[in-house]
């Protein structure tokens, strides 16, 4: 009580600068509410809902766990990203989702990391405006980073991951209640949602390319999958028809009549949310699918609000033509990230895994940094960390795996994304 007292009794409303910081906060907290909570945030939720409940433990210790093979377990976690158009927020849930499932260690930090890092979307970005060697230079980095950063904090915390191992051999098989199928027809139903509806504007205004045709098609798309999504939920969950025909029309309606997505996207959840909460199948399935990814939410949000805040007022909100510089100012980070110095790109490092990037925004935000001067070796430093960490990533993951082992997992990222800046900036 005293020092938030004094915090207030000594706020520096005369100074500009903490005004502009203010401002940015509020900017930032803004733009992502609007641009990343519904579209990626409430879909990632029902996807993690979905692992938590329809993919059976067995089956995440047989690819993810401790007794996993490693080159599968490895594999699968370092290219999970190039299906998943996430960012080191979005990525949480379903992280949080295959631990608490039994994932080893390992296998769980590799996916955490790539799925952010190895955007198939924000690679081709990267390539197509910042050149085609640093696009390459990202692919390469993050998918080798994902199973080193794997293996170093499985070897560190190798006693834990033993005695995980011996728990899980005596895991009894548990008959699936569903064909494999079933579910990854439903998963995979989520994500491509997740993907199209997060689909970002071509670089270029060649009307002719694949990248247009798919941007200018995305919601036709998206509502493509919306009926698949209609289908898997009567005939492999067993909802009600009438339930989910009636939320499907409710859906499109409002798509009609509003012509937004934000509003359509808010509606389905919503509607997928309540017939959920009120079917009444004897598992009882369907109703926890809901309830986790509830759970998921109020886990996960408020650590993610404060994180956003905390973000802003430090470093400010850059995002499309807005530019408001926090706290630091944006010329110190230009000057400090020039060249190719061991300390610039250190620093590129910290700021990337501090930053807050939503999904394809930190490639615009890096070519403003290198037409200020910034090394190209420091600019994939940043790339390499800023993706997958963030401040309110860094929150949320503290109390998933505790702040011991984030510190580590940090620490892996910065050093890791250091060197590959170094080298890179040599060559």
């Amino acid at each position: 009580m005293v020092a938030v007292f004094l915090a207030i009794f000594y706020m520096p409303l005369e100074s500009r600068v903490f005004r502009t910081a203010i401002d940015a906060t509020l900017d930032l907290s803004r733009w992502y509410a609007r641009e990343h909570v519904i579209l990626c945030l409430l879909p990632a939720f029902l996807i993690a809902g979905v692992i938590s409940v329809f993919v059976s433990q067995a089956s995440v210790i047989k690819y993810f766990g401790a007794n996993a093979k490693k080159w599968v377990a490895y594999t699968v976690a370092s290219v999970s990203g190039t299906i998943l158009a996430v960012c080191s927020c979005t990525i949480l849930p379903l992280f949080s989702s295959i631990h608490k499932r039994g994932a080893g260690l390992g296998p769980a930090v590799a996916f955490l990391y790539s799925g952010p890092a190895i955007n198939i979307l924000a690679i081709i970005l990267t390539a197509r405006i910042l050149g085609f060697e640093i696009g390459l230079a990202r692919v390469i980095g993050a998918v080798v980073f994902a199973v080193l950063t794997g293996l170093i904090m499985a070897t560190i915390y190798r006693k834990e991951e033993k005695e995980k191992a011996e728990a899980q051999m005596n895991f009894p098989e548990v008959p699936e209640t569903r064909p494999l199928w079933h579910t990854a027809l439903h998963f995979f139903t989520l994500v491509l949602i997740l993907v199209f509806a997060n689909w970002g504007s071509p670089a270029s205004e060649d009307t002719s390319s694949l990248w247009y045709m798919i941007w200018s098609n995305k919601w036709l798309i998206t509502g493509v999958f919306g009926l698949v999504l209609v289908y898997s939920m009567i005939y492999i969950l067993k909802m009600k028809t009438w339930q989910v025909l009636t939320g499907a029309a409710i859906t499109l309606v409002s798509a009609l009549i509003f012509a937004n997505p934000l509003i359509s996207m808010v509606i389905a959840i919503a509607a997928v949310a309540t017939i959920g909460l009120t079917d009444k199948s004897a598992d009882g399935e369907n109703r926890e699918w809901i309830l986790s990814s509830w759970g998921f939410t109020k886990q996960i949000v408020p650590l993610l609000a404060i994180g956003v805040v905390i973000a802003g007022f430090l470093l400010g909100s850059t995002h499309g033509d807005t530019s408001i510089p926090g706290v630091v100012p944006n010329q110190w980070v230009a000057w400090l990230v020039g060249g190719n110095s061991v300390f610039a790109n250190f620093f590129a490092s910290i700021l990337g895994a501090f930053m807050y990037f939503a999904t394809l925004t930190e490639v615009p935000i890096l070519q403003g940094l290198m037409a200020s001067g910034m090394g190209k070796g420091p600019a994939l430093a940043l790339l390499l960390a800023g993706p997958s960490l963030s401040l309110p990533n860094m929150l949320v993951i503290r109390n998933v795996m505790g702040t011991r082992k984030t510190l580590v997992y940090i620490s892996i990222v910065v050093v890791l994304s250091t060197i590959a800046g170094l080298i890179f900036g040599s060559l």
